[in-house]
């Protein structure tokens, strides 16, 4: 696919400013077994990566051993520069196919572009005919997003821990307005006593959504507000310099387009809502 435009815009217009990030975003397949969406396909649709074995998702040895190509990158800025769009690539990792690697960019979901950077590939690129067919990005998305998650300060999220022993953690973007999401929230003193702590990071999926998460997040008791906002009340609280825009631009560079998107510690994807029994199940609690 090729696309154009220019610097992605978070939130306030919804990333409609960007050709390029719209168009990414639209192409983009996500998982989204159960959840709210802006676009009723989206809340519908399940990943096709079934056909794959995403657990044996690897990179190329050249990738923990030269990490990204310079020159790929240098060469992708022009490229991109040349046809009016001024994004800025962080990074270009090789992948196991020839060729091919793995971009990161400021504000975009990740994509594959080829060594001469003039082609952006989104997808799957799906190895087959050595056993089971392997996804070959899976291991770089989670690792991405593990990175991204990990870096986010635990002060700007809205934390259940776990009761008891901490036997896994998880990510959640979550929406107050979203069916799906409240119904996750119903289940989170079933999904803290199974020993998972949830922490919630912003993603209103619409423009009328965001003051209701921007009070949640300036509450001085946001887990009480949160509590309040999931059983559909309104919630108000004064302004401030709150992390919710920033985590939804957070959100659409891993690629969420719907909501709750759940995220393990490892930054793989485990869909949209879960009942708590097959949430432990998808993070390995038996």
């Amino acid at each position: 696919m090729f696309f154009s435009a220019s610097k992605i815009n978070p939130p306030a217009n919804r990333l409609a400013r960007n050709k390029l990030s719209r168009a990414m975003l639209s192409a983009l397949v996500v998982i989204v077994a159960a959840g709210c969406s802006n676009n009723a396909a989206d809340a519908t649709s399940t990943s096709n990566t079934n056909i794959v074995n995403s657990a044996q998702a690897k990179t190329s040895a050249a990738v923990t051993a030269n990490g990204s190509d310079a020159a790929v990158v240098k060469a992708l800025q022009a490229n991109l520069k040349t046809s009016g769009i001024e994004e800025s690539i962080i990074s270009a990792v090789p992948t196991d196919m020839d060729g091919i690697y793995w971009v990161t960019a400021e504000g975009l979901p990740a994509f594959f572009t080829d060594k001469s950077g003039k082609h952006i590939i989104q997808g799957q690129i799906i190895a087959v005919g050595q056993g089971e067919p392997v996804d070959i990005s899976g291991a770089l998305v989670a690792r991405t997003a593990q990175d991204a998650l990990k870096a986010v300060n635990k002060k700007d999220m809205i934390i259940y821990p776990a009761k008891g022993e901490t036997k896994s953690v998880v990510y959640a973007f979550t929406d107050a307005d979203c069916g799906y999401c409240r119904k996750l929230h119903e289940e989170m003193d079933d999904i803290n006593a199974r020993g998972i702590e949830v922490r919630y990071l912003a993603w209103p999926r619409s423009q009328e959504s965001i003051p209701k998460m921007e009070a949640i997040w300036c509450s001085e008791d946001r887990n009480a507000v949160m509590d309040k906002a999931k059983t559909g009340a309104n919630v108000t609280a004064a302004s401030c310099n709150s992390p919710v825009q920033t985590q939804m631009a957070l959100g659409a560079s891993l690629g969420v387009r719907g909501t709750p998107a759940i995220f393990t510690e490892s930054g793989q994807q485990v869909g949209g809502y879960l009942p708590a029994a097959q949430l432990a199940q998808a993070v390995g609690i038996k």
